[in-house]
């Protein structure tokens, strides 16, 4: 009994020392939501700039999405942004852009009008707060 009560123990050590260690070693994700709903051409750009420089520190351990919604939803129909190349660019390394299908209805766009890698979520507002709950940062771009 005395033995069984020690290796058991012993079992204990050695399991909560090897999940401490992984702990210790674990890079942190870091999860970034940024939601942009400015018309404004400069926010947009900032909202490249951000992500790139983001990129730069955190090269391997970051996860970025982009919530466009209101009248920010020409920042990702193709034949109205003049930052196709870099949505495509970033969306290729792992950003994720999305364009929220309210306004886009309230706009009369199409999926087929967007940028080809821009996904799209029922309601932007609504993906936003579902990235908070889930211990996203948060960042406005604009204004």
């Amino acid at each position: 009994m005395k033995n069984t009560i020690l290796l058991f123990a012993f079992c204990l050590l050695g399991f909560g020392t090897n999940v401490l260690a992984q702990n210790a070693t674990a890079t942190p994700i870091h999860k970034v939501v940024i939601q942009l709903n400015s018309a404004d051409t400069a926010a947009w750009g900032g909202v490249i700039g951000n992500i790139k420089n983001l990129s730069k520190i955190w090269p391997t351990n970051l996860n970025i999405e982009v919530v466009v919604h209101g009248k920010a939803l020409d920042f990702l129909v193709a034949a109205k942004s003049h930052l196709v190349a870099d949505v495509e660019q970033l969306s290729k390394k792992g950003v994720v852009f999305n364009a929220c299908e309210n306004t886009m209805g309230k706009y009369g766009i199409t999926k087929q009008m967007l940028i080809p890698s821009v996904f799209t979520v029922p309601s932007g507002v609504g993906e936003v707060i579902l990235k908070q709950e889930e211990g996203w940062s948060y960042l406005r771009a604009g204004y």
